[in-house]
């Protein structure tokens, strides 16, 4: 049954597609993760009466601090972990399947940008680089190698030497450029070094990590195109809990995948869904995580937009600071 699941998550089509291998996922998960099974009965719900997107339960992502999220007899290949101040009980991920994982963020990029051969990647990751259980770090490092090129490399510590790369292939002029950075890293570059990188393409992910005063995202952008001498800033969302990745190619508009969808929950009422443009909480489905979980209430704030794009916009007062995705709440 799991290899016919896993079998369709790539290869959705439309709406029709997507919700079929919702439900057959959804009630797979309900009858075979305990975790999720537990939550299911705690909260009273009949899953043969689940008809609906909205009537989907969401997992909170906090079991993945407290519960090992995995089905019934499934071993972890990996674990990955998230990160966060000092003190700061962390998530764990136990992946059962670390192709199905490669698969999910490579189709995506692929989807977003294109072949990783027509890029050359430099990272900016320097709090993640000691960190071997960063799914982000696994995810660039593997499209840093699909690269097939020497030139892509991570410069945890040496942000001259970074400098110095990009503006040799800019005069090789004949591949793109990406620079893969945590925010407050990308922050250091602008303001201490002021690199003129036209024509790279910029992805930040998030991240002050306590280093920096939180800023909004407008403003995060607006410093590094000034500073950076760029046309505009790129993001990707990601967490340690899901297998799949948005991207915003600007403006801070995010689109997601064909496998994974951004739901909008009140604040006030998580069984129920806002409007377009609202403010709420945003709930995952993320069918690339066939063996954990794919329905996760995660503690961000976000609104609704046009044809699934969606914007992210702070997160709980009470939720943790996170490594890959700490914004500003407000």
């Amino acid at each position: 049954m799991e290899h016919k699941l896993k079998g369709r998550i790539f290869g959705i089509r439309n709406e029709k597609e997507f919700l079929a291998l919702v439900f057959d996922i959804f009630h797979y998960q309900a009858t075979h993760n305990p975790v999720y099974n537990e939550y299911l009965r705690e909260i009273n719900v009949d899953i043969y009466k689940i008809d609906s997107l909205e009537k989907i339960p969401f997992l909170p992502i906090s079991f993945f601090k407290s519960h090992d999220v995995l089905l019934n007899g499934k071993k972890a290949e990996t674990n990955f972990y998230s990160s966060g101040t000092t003190g700061i009980q962390t998530s764990r991920h136990k992946v059962a399947e670390l192709k199905l994982y490669e698969a999910s963020f490579m189709n995506t990029f692929r989807l977003f940008y294109g072949n990783p051969r027509q890029y050359y990647i430099l990272a900016l990751l320097p709090s993640y680089h000691n960190n071997p259980g960063s799914s982000l770090l696994y995810m660039v490092s593997k499209l840093i190698k699909e690269t097939q090129s020497p030139d892509s490399s991570f410069f945890p510590d040496n942000m001259e030497e970074m400098i110095l790369r990009f503006r040799k292939l800019k005069e090789k002029n004949d591949r793109k450029i990406i620079i893969w950075g945590v925010s407050y890293a990308l922050l250091d570059l602008a303001e201490k070094y002021e690199p003129r990188l036209q024509g790279a393409l910029l992805i930040e992910t998030g991240g002050m990590k306590g280093r920096r005063k939180e800023l909004v995202k407008e403003e995060l952008h607006q410093r590094l195109i000034e500073k950076l001498g760029i046309e505009s800033v790129h993001s990707e969302y990601g967490m340690t809990e899901l297998l799949s990745q948005a991207y915003s190619k600007g403006q801070g508009i995010f689109n997601t995948p064909p496998w994974m969808r951004i739901m909008i929950r009140d604040i006030y009422d998580p069984f129920c869904y806002t409007k377009e443009n609202r403010t709420g909480g945003i709930n995952i489905i993320d069918l690339a995580n066939l063996y954990s979980c794919s329905f996760i209430e995660t503690q961000d704030l976000g609104s609704n937009g046009k044809n699934g794009s969606f914007r992210v916009l702070g997160r709980f007062d009470s939720s943790d600071i996170r490594g890959c995705n700490l914004l500003l709440e407000h």
